[in-house]
């Protein structure tokens, strides 16, 4: 039988919570990526620091800054016509690090009714949290009705869909783009999934340019959905955003740095400069993410897990 993952995260000891870090290569060396495409994402994001850390690399990364993280790959097996990571192995080698990591699932929805069963296994024998999705990197539609099994499942489990969303840096300056397509990630064909499953918890990854405002619009109209910040650093976020994030959205937005391509710290030091209002700093940080993984502390006012409205 497999470990599975149960979390023991202390959330008074935290920091920060991080909603996406990326897991890119194995316990064998095998990478989620080929090397062009690697390259390209380096590129890109001109990171400064070791582009493939180990999950234990990761996990001593988020322990030495008192914070957690949710990790995964991306299962883009069709798309890109490579092996992915297992998602399996990282929910176990997770399960030793249950202190700081907090794991996620991948599955290629192109895989169909195979697709929906790996997730049931992933979230009832392993413990995930939730599952992260690329719809440019795994070429797929979100509100097409042949994936909709695949989103009852994960309604039905109670985990949360991460979705990729907007600009993405892999495959970025090559030529193409490597056929991956951009239009597969506008946030507006998952607002079709958040309005068909209601009760599925749905995060749009990214500020979502240049379709920042409709994610805006969407995680304002429908109660189970959220955003987070990850792979853009603040400085940058558009002016909107920030100014839905203090206010309207203050309950509905998550830090998240894209690690290993933005590191925390980075990302960390140029929110310490955004003109966020105090009382939301803490929201952003972990308050919001530890209430909608389940896992903040009871309190008299309100049950665990329980949803605040925007």
């Amino acid at each position: 039988m497999p470990t599975r993952y149960r979390p023991r995260v202390d959330p008074d000891a935290l920091v920060a919570l991080d909603t996406h870090v990326h897991i890119e290569c194995d316990a064998h060396g095998h990478l989620s990526l080929d090397q062009e495409l690697m390259d390209a994402s380096a590129a890109y994001f001109r990171a400064d620091h070791p582009r493939t850390p180990t999950l234990e690399q990761t996990a001593e990364h988020y322990r030495a800054r008192n914070m957690a993280a949710v990790v995964f790959t991306v299962d883009a097996t069709t798309g890109l016509g490579r092996p992915p990571l297992s998602s399996e192995e990282i929910a176990e080698r997770a399960a030793e690090h249950a202190d700081v990591l907090l794991p996620f699932g991948s599955v290629d929805p192109l895989r169909g009714a195979a697709a929906v069963r790996q997730a049931r296994r992933l979230a009832e024998e392993y413990g995930v949290l939730g599952f992260k999705f690329h719809p440019s990197l795994q070429n797929f539609a979100p509100n097409d009705p042949a994936h909709h099994p695949l989103w009852e499942t994960l309604q039905e489990l109670g985990t949360v869909a991460l979705f990729h969303t907007g600009q993405t840096g892999i495959g970025a300056g090559l030529p193409g783009g490597r056929g991956i397509k951009l239009r597969y990630s506008d946030p507006m064909l998952l607002d079709d999934v958040a309005a068909d499953f209601p009760h599925l918890t749905m995060v749009l990854a990214h500020p979502s340019v240049p379709w920042v405002d409709s994610s805006i619009s969407i995680a304002t109209h429908k109660a189970n959905v959220y955003i987070d910040l990850s792979g853009w650093s603040p400085k940058y976020f558009p002016p909107q955003l920030v100014r839905q994030a203090n206010g309207p959205l203050r309950h509905k937005v998550l830090f998240g740095s894209d690690f290993p391509v933005l590191a925390p710290d980075r990302w960390l030091a140029d929110f310490a400069r955004l003109d966020i209002k105090d009382e939301v700093r803490p929201l952003i940080l972990k308050e919001n993410a530890l209430r909608m993984l389940r896992l903040e502390k009871p309190r008299p006012d309100r049950p665990p897990g329980g949803r605040v409205a925007p």
